[in-house]
């Protein structure tokens, strides 16, 4: 069905709350009605399959902004959560009629909101569906959970460039914004206008001579062009930052492929990093990220891995030495494992700094975004 249908459908509800205006009591229950029709939708799109998980989502943006607070404040509605959860676990299919699938449909749960805050169901479904009974398809969202959700945590992922050896490691980056996808974020990805360490032929492993390339727009690649300037990442709009690995990390956010335990961190980063410890707020790192906290955040717990190459499986496993150096403290941890410093809020993952199936990498970040959404309290 296409949108215009659903936007329609939408007016011709608007249309009949505004008719009985009138009536205050039934204003109340319209807006009650979408109150439960919002969270309904929160519940179930993260359940629900692919367009129809999409069709959830963006009605129940739309109840969200109808729900207009009725008499009593919001705890006047708070009785409507419950008795839709208790609802959509309890109701044989055969209770709403020629919807049997409801607990896994956001239709379903539209009509239980609607019934929980006492609308008159037949009205609200019949607004709320197409002719064939089915929602219509909303317009597509925003790249990597960027559009505006119902919640979720809001975090800030840090880019370098694009490219392992001079920049962002693409793989953990993108594996990062699925976890983070999963987890309900909305991201926000940012990088410094700075110009790069150097340029690195990837088919080559080596540097290209006189070319030069900035880190804020080769980072835009890896963000499809969503990115901003490292210097306008604030902590207070953010509840988590997190850095990918990549060579970038040390070349162009630090020195340290250079300069080692002596090396300088970009101002913005160590402003960025100091900003959300100081606030209280997790910040994560994979692959050779650790070491800017270990620089920037004395005596945080980090882990790059193991501390022995074990015949080429932990090919970079001096860096362990090198964060003692710097005054970090280093944990052993396995590639598909995260350590958490909860005094520090740091949450740390090899990734890349073993050499491994691609699938081990992709779990171990996905352990990373669990435990600092965990401590986002999101």
């Amino acid at each position: 069905m296409h949108p215009v249908g659903g936007r329609q459908r939408w007016s011709n509800l608007r249309s009949l709350h505004c008719s009985n205006q009138s009536s205050r009591h039934n204003t109340e229950h319209f807006r009650a009605a979408m109150t439960g029709l919002a969270r309904a939708c929160a519940l179930f799109s993260s359940e629900a399959p692919g367009r129809t998980r999409a069709a959830a989502g963006n009605l129940g943006r739309l109840a969200c902004r109808e729900a207009s607070p009725p008499r009593g404040g919001a705890a006047a509605l708070r009785p409507t959560e419950p008795l839709l959860k208790r609802s959509c676990a309890t109701w044989p299919g055969s209770a709403l009629g020629a919807f049997p699938s409801a607990p896994s449909s956001p239709c379903g749960a539209a009509m239980l909101a609607a019934r929980a805050a006492s609308w008159r169901l037949p009205r609200l479904s019949s607004a709320l569906l197409s002719p064939r009974g089915a929602l219509a398809a909303p317009a597509a969202a925003a790249f990597h959970g960027s559009a505006q959700r119902l919640r979720g945590a809001k975090v800030a992922v840090v880019l370098s460039g694009c490219g392992v050896y001079d920049g962002t490691e693409i793989h953990e980056a993108s594996a990062i914004l699925v976890h983070l996808s999963r987890g309900g974020a909305s991201v926000q990805m940012y990088a410094p206008n700075i110009s790069q360490m150097h340029v690195i032929d990837h088919s080559k492993g080596e540097p290209i001579e006189r070319e030069t390339r900035n880190v804020l727009v080769e980072s835009a690649r890896i963000a499809r062009g969503k990115v901003v300037d490292l210097a306008k990442l604030t902590a207070k709009d953010h509840d988590a930052v997190i850095f990918p690995g990549g060579f970038g990390a040390a070349k162009n956010l630090s020195t340290f492929a250079v300069d080692g335990k002596d090396c300088k961190v970009d101002k913005e980063v160590e402003r960025v990093l100091k900003e959300f410890h100081k606030s209280g707020k997790p910040i994560g790192l994979c692959c050779i990220s650790p070491v800017l906290a270990a620089k920037v955040l004395p005596g945080t717990e980090v882990t790059v891995g193991h501390e022995e190459e074990q015949g080429g499986k932990w090919p970079y496993a001096g860096t362990a030495g090198a964060i003692k150096a710097l005054g970090g403290k280093h944990l052993i941890r396995e590639v598909t494992e995260a350590h958490v410093d909860t005094n520090h809020k740091v949450v740390t993952t090899p990734a890349f700094m073993c050499e491994t199936e691609l699938h081990h990498i992709f779990d171990g970040i996905g352990a990373m975004v669990q435990n600092v959404l965990k401590l986002a309290g999101k």
